[in-house]
């Protein structure tokens, strides 16, 4: 089961109190753009998200075809370009691993739920609740 993420006004500018479950966390934008530089930006949260899932997709996928994957380093930077949310991502592969089982990684790490989510028919219903 997928969590509630809850967002209320924390202090300062933008900082935001974040809560998940039992996980309390803080999000913020940097000085440079009118924050307090508490925690991470949204967008940098998003690139979290693909980035940790990405990884988990990847480690699951080598136990259960018993390659020799030692960890997998992977890298989200976010950019928005003329209204286009553009995500780079770069894996580092580590372990003993054959070129094929290193291109099936690759392919392997597009089919985690969160690029299947973000690549995919998004719908985001809004109501007011009080």
């Amino acid at each position: 089961m997928i969590r509630n993420a809850q967002s209320q006004f924390g202090v300062g500018s933008f900082q935001q109190k974040l809560a998940i479950g039992d996980f309390h966390l803080l999000a913020d934008v940097e000085a440079a753009s009118g924050g307090d530089n508490t925690g991470p930006s949204p967008h940098e949260y998003l690139a979290a998200a693909l980035a940790s899932c990405t990884s988990m997709t990847l480690k699951m996928y080598a136990g259960r075809k018993s390659m020799n994957l030692t960890n997998a380093i992977v890298t989200v930077q976010v950019e928005r370009e003329n209204d286009i949310e553009k995500f780079n991502r770069d894996i580092q592969l580590f372990g003993e691993l054959a070129e094929e089982e290193k291109q099936r990684l690759l392919e392997i790490a597009n089919k985690c739920p969160i690029h299947k989510a973000l690549s995919g028919e998004i719908q985001i219903k809004t109501q007011l609740v009080n």
